[in-house]
Parts: structure tokens; C-alpha cells; sequence
């Protein structure tokens, strides 16, 4: 197996677990104050290994270029989970990550024209299949079970997430190059940490109104730093990837953590799933596996 390739499969992995236990975390707590927890988890957890490998001296040796990549990253992540773990708390998590899934056409599409990846027409046959793949995915109810009107809020939540995802990836491909991949996230992460409580305390008079609802259970929080934890993990392998391969390669790996999504969430959250999603994570799986296999 390439180095590339386990690298993407172990973020996958953990970006999987990542989704399931943030969406139990996140049941009873506000999802910009259960965004900063996390976001805290992950910060101990990227440093510490950090420390581990002993990276840390290289801070002083980082050019202006990443650094500029590196705050790039930063916002993009910041931006990205904040749109993502709403989405979460509005949306059911079968419809809320095939949305957030799509950013690796553009992230393919932009790896392809403006940082001259080689491509094949497999490749493009694979973007094809894992664009009708997501549509499939994504049903839209126009009522719910009592005839009213449902909340599609996640909708837009869910697309910004996969726009500043695609962001994401891209500026780490570019800036993960001048740097360690261990210290990267762990700067990267420290750059989040102060956009989420930001948005804490921005909506936090709204907070206090619905304190009772929003009151963080013992059960929230160990899941919510088991959520930061499995983020670590999945970013140190990711930002590992990009660093030895190319992120038209890495990231559409990364982003069949969808399959792993559904399992848990059939499993732990009783979410059913049609045959019309099922027939579009089919064709998501081979679009991606499509230009690597052959």
C-alpha cells in the first residue's frame, strides 16, 4: 500500500467516528460552544504530538508563505466546522455529510487546474460518478410527519461547510509543503480555537435564553472531547497525506469516511437509509476508487 493511500485511509476512518460522536455530543449543547470544546480537545491533542516527534523547534524556521497558508487553513477550518456541526445539530446526519462530502469535486476540480495535478479521463469519469453519487444522496422532504414545512436551514449550513472544506484542503496542500505535518495542524488549530469562542460568545445572550436546553451533561461532554480526540487523529493523518501525495488523490479517500458515516449512523442513531441513497453512495464509492484502482 502507498504511504499516501493509508495515510488517507486512517483519516477517513477517523473522520468517520469523528461525525457520529459529535452528533451525539452535540444533542443537548449549543453547536458553536460544542465547535470550541472540541476545537480545545483537538488543540492538547495536535501539541502533545507535536512534543512527541519534536517538531516544535521548526516554528521558528517557517517562511511567510505558509504562514500565510497557515492562517488561510485556519479561518477555511474554522469556517468549516462551524457550518458543519449547525448543519449537524439541525439535519439528520444521512442527509448533512453527503452535502459536505461534495467539496471533493471542487477540491478535484481546483487541485486539477490551478495546481496542475495529473488527471486522466478515469478521473474524470470518477468526478462524474461521485457528483450523481451525492445528488442521489441528498433527498429534500418537503414536509415532515405532521405537514408542516421542514427546517431545510441545514441545507445552506451543510454547503457552506463543503465549500470552506474544499478551501481547507487546498490551502493545506499548498502550505503543508514548508512545514511538519504534526506542527502544521497543531498551529493550524490554534488559529481556530479563537474564531469558535468568538462565535460563542457572539451568540451567547441567545444562548442564555434557552440555558436549560443547552446545559452540557456528563454524557455531552465525553463525547465532544471523544469527538476532539478522533479530529486529531483524522487531521495528522490527512495533512500526513498531503504531504507525500497529491489531494485530487488524498482527498477523495478521505471523503469515503461517508461510508463509514452511514454504517455508524444505521447502527447508533437508528437513521434509515432508501434505496435511492444507497444506489448514490454505490456510485460515490466507485467514481473514487475508480482513477486509483485502474
Amino acid at each position: 500500500m502507498e504511504l499516501w493511500l493509508f495515510y488517507a485511509i486512517g483519516s477517513a476512518v477517523f473522520a468517520a467516528a469523528t461525525t457520529i460522536l459529535a452528533k451525539i455530543g452535540l444533542k443537548n449543547v449549543n453547536s458553536h460552544l460544542a465547535t470550541a470544546i472540541r476545537t480545545m480537545v483537538v488543540l492538547v491533542f495536535a501539541w502533545i504530538m507535536v512534543f512527541i516527534v519534536g517538531s516544535y523547534s521548526e516554528i521558528l524556521q517557517v517562511d511567510a508563505r505558509t504562514w500565510i497558508f497557515l492562517v488561510l487553513s485556519g479561518l477555511s477550518t474554522g469556517a468549516s466546522w462551524l457550518c458543519y456541526f449547525r448543519a449537524l445539530k439541525l439535519g439528520n446526519v444521512n442527509k448533512v455529510v453527503p452535502i459536505d462530502k461534495s467539496s471533493v469535486l471542487l477540491t478535484m476540480t481546483i487541485a486539477i487546474i490551478f495546481l496542475a495535478e495529473d488527471f486522466t479521463w478515469l478521473t474524470i469519469a470518477g468526478m462524474v460518478l461521485i457528483g450523481v453519487g451525492t445528488w442521489l444522496m441528498i433527498e429534500f422532504k418537503k414536509s415532515d410527519r405532521n405537514g408542516e414545512k421542514a427546517n431545510k436551514s441545514w441545507i445552506f449550513f451543510a454547503a457552506l461547510a463543503a465549500v470552506f472544506a474544499s478551501m481547507v484542503a487546498i490551502f493545506g496542500r499548498i502550505g503543508v509543503a514548508g512545514i511538519e505535518a504534526n506542527l502544521w495542524t497543531a498551529v493550524r488549530t490554534t488559529i481556530v480555537v479563537p474564531l469558535c469562542w468568538i462565535m460563542v460568545l457572539a451568540t451567547r445572550e441567545k444562548r442564555n435564553e434557552n440555558r436549560e436546553r443547552d446545559k452540557i451533561d456528563l454524557k455531552s461532554w465525553v463525547f465532544l472531547v471523544l469527538s476532539g480526540i478522533a479530529t486529531g487523529g483524522s487531521w495528522l493523518f490527512f495533512y500526513h497525506g498531503l504531504q507525500v501525495g497529491n489531494a485530487s488523490q488524498v482527498v477523495p479517500i478521505d471523503k469515503l469516511s461517508i461510508v463509514l458515516v452511514m454504517l455508524f449512523a444505521r447502527l447508533f442513531l437508528g437513521e434509515r437509509f432508501s434505496k435511492r441513497s444507497l444506489v448514490g453512495l454505490a456510485l460515490l464509492v466507485v467514481g473514487t476508487l475508480l482513477p486509483i484502482v485502474f
